[in-house]
């Protein structure tokens, strides 16, 4: 059943514990608990020194659970991602032995350092939440969530992710700098990692799985899912993009669309919802054509929605 107060009240719970770290950034932690309630996966891209890993690993502790972190460079192998079957010499037998994604949170740290074939072994893990290793499948527990984040700047030594795994994230977020005032007080506070220790979990698994499903039954009308395809189908029309949004994309959309509704402690989603829920589902699914600059996806995304009509009447 349904409750709107329980959603709103988790939401405060877990955005007052992590911005204890994270001073200023309510609305990207937010994001990132968006895309935990719909079983997403997040990439954070920023500069580097605005807090990346700081805000993943905050929030890893708030939920609580198991958490990892993997540290990409080029010689990561698939194996010390994914695990391993050793032989075990005093039982004559083969033993797997369970790689870091085992765990319910992961932090990917610069993911695209790592070459080609070690990112590619997280997309089975990431699409269908298993891996499988020498034929056998292991499954992940839940919840899972991988949290990975790059520095866009960084040329050297570094290998783009490819369409087919950007795609598997269900946000791309970016922190930015914070104001002069919470620079201040962070500049001249106590250290990060050491408030991150004092963090204690502000949930457990019953309590995530339940008000996962309640995100699932928030209403979404026939115009505001209307709206959401008005969206979707302009990206895939437009003459400035080559490749618009898949379905996955659209389904990521529409979820996200509930779980942002649900937090605000509505049982309805409106067209706001999936207008600001698209700026961070959407962009980096785009494939832009010709060339662009960094970022421009966002601007041209932006652009169609200010040009689709919302359905305001019809609610």
């Amino acid at each position: 059943m349904l409750e709107p107060d329980a959603l709103r009240e988790f939401r405060g719970r877990i955005i007052g514990n992590c911005s204890k770290v994270i001073i200023g950034k309510e609305t990207e932690i937010l994001d990132v608990l968006i895309c935990f309630m719909c079983s997403g996966h997040v990439l954070l891209e920023d500069i580097p020194g605005t807090g990346k890993t700081m805000l993943l690993r905050a929030f890893s502790k708030t939920m609580g659970g198991s958490f990892k972190r993997v540290q990409f460079t080029p010689d990561l192998l698939p194996s010390d991602l994914t695990g391993i079957n050793f032989y075990n010499m005093k039982t004559g037998d083969f033993e797997f032995r369970p790689g870091p994604l085992f765990a319910n949170m992961i932090l990917a740290d610069e993911i695209n350092r790592a070459t080609p074939r070690t990112q590619s072994s997280l997309l089975e893990a990431m699409a269908e939440k298993q891996v499988t290793v020498d034929g056998v499948t292991h499954h992940m527990s839940e919840p899972f969530m991988i949290m990975a984040t790059q520095n866009p700047l960084e040329s050297h030594g570094t290998f783009p992710l490819p369409d087919s795994q950007t795609d598997r994230f269900f946000m791309r977020l970016s922190l930015g700098y914070m104001t002069r005032g919470e620079e201040l007080s962070v500049i001249s506070g106590r250290d990060t990692r050491d408030i991150i220790d004092e963090l204690e979990p502000q949930t457990d698994l019953e309590e995530i799985m339940k008000l996962r499903a309640m995100c699932r039954e928030v209403e979404v009308s026939p115009a505001v899912a209307g709206y959401l395809m008005d969206i979707v189908e302009r990206t895939r029309n437009d003459s400035r993009i080559r490749i618009g949004v898949s379905t996955r994309g659209a389904i990521a959309v529409y979820r996200a669309a509930q779980a942002a509704a649900g937090l605000e402690g509505r049982g309805f989603a409106l067209p706001e919802d999936v207008a600001r829920v698209a700026m961070k589902v959407i962009p980096h699914r785009l494939m832009l054509a010709g060339i662009f600059a960094s970022g421009e996806d966002v601007s041209v995304l932006s652009d169609i929605i200010a040009s689709v009509p919302v359905p305001l009447e019809e609610l």
